[in-house]
């Protein structure tokens, strides 16, 4: 029986979730139309005549009203079909396959940095909160949350790659094909892509365990003759556990989105620059194709954020 109520809980969840992904669908198939020039004069080509223009539009569904593209279009998207690219005739679906691991991997990386470095320091500067420790930390952390990730991953370009010659400065590397080569091309974006997120985990917990290490509760364990040790990293770590999992999720989302200019520094093929190509070449499927993927994975996220939030404190609805 303890399984029926987290199983309602996720269909609850995924029916909620259908109305965001369609209505972001909506709002970006809308904006793409309110692009200037048409799409069927660029497929057509200079100097195409009239009717070959009106059998382009016809080829491709453009002269159909737009609710009606849309529905279309929606429709297969929730079978699996995102279309073809109209430029190069690949499924949209391949072209997100091939893609979205270098992205993935990248932002993976990324959280896992943040975390480890992150956690460790929101700790150190919670246990010493007021004193110099504390506030370095926080300013360290301060200037993480300021620093641009393409001005830092330019210069890490140019340090580590460029000068010292131990990592790749750009391009991407499969994991099917070398995991060693794989994680060597996704360091230095990674660690470009965690700076600000490093320093939002070490803020964000650190301000957390202050109220609960300045609690009612917290003092009761400390009259009781528990370590101050114990205190934190058990009990402390523990009472945050729900909002430590809110940031990551946050974060992880965050991250999906700002690595379109990190991949633009070190030119790497993820997702970000299969959009950026796209949507400068007026390759509509495949913008939609992307954007319909990435909601799927911003819901998939906060499904599994849920879940978890269930797992460590059953008092969540």
């Amino acid at each position: 029986m303890t399984h029926f109520p987290k199983l309602t809980m996720v269909l609850r969840r995924l029916a909620q979730a259908v109305p965001v992904v369609v209505l972001a669908t909506f709002i970006v198939f809308s904006l793409l139309k309110l692009v200037p020039g048409d799409v069927a004069v660029t497929l057509a080509g200079d100097n195409a005549s009239e009717q070959r223009i009106a059998e382009i539009r016809a080829l491709y569904g453009l002269d159909r009203p737009f609710f009606v593209q849309y529905a279309g279009w929606i429709a297969k998207a929730f079978q699996g079909d995102l279309s073809r690219s109209l430029l190069s005739g690949e499924a949209v679906v391949d072209s997100i396959l091939r893609c979205f691991p270098h992205t993935l991997l990248i932002v993976v990386l990324a959280m896992l940095i943040a975390l480890l470095i992150g956690i460790p320091l929101g700790v150190f500067a919670a246990s010493r909160r007021g004193g110099p420790a504390d506030t370095l930390v926080m300013g360290v952390a301060s200037v993480g949350v300021a620093v641009p990730n393409f001005w830092l991953g330019m210069l890490l370009v140019s340090y580590f790659a460029l000068e010292k010659g131990w990592l790749p400065a750009t391009g991407a590397v499969s994991l099917g094909d070398s995991v060693g080569g794989a994680l060597g091309h996704a360091i230095l974006p990674a660690v470009a892509l965690a700076a600000g997120s490093v320093a939002e985990v070490t803020r964000q917990l650190r301000s957390s365990l202050v109220e609960i290490l300045s609690s009612q509760h917290v003092r009761t364990l400390h009259a009781k003759g528990l370590s101050p040790a114990r205190i934190l990293w058990v009990h402390g770590l523990k009472n945050v556990s729900v909002n430590l999992l809110t940031v990551i999720s946050l974060l992880f989302n965050r991250l999906l989105a700002a690595t379109v200019v990190v991949e633009a520094v070190f030119a790497i093929p993820g997702m970000g620059g299969l959009v950026v190509n796209a949507a400068m070449n007026r390759d509509f499927p495949v913008v939609q194709g992307v954007v319909f993927a990435m909601v799927l994975v911003v819901v998939a996220i906060n499904l599994v954020t849920d879940i978890l939030y269930k797992i460590f404190d059953p008092r969540v609805a």
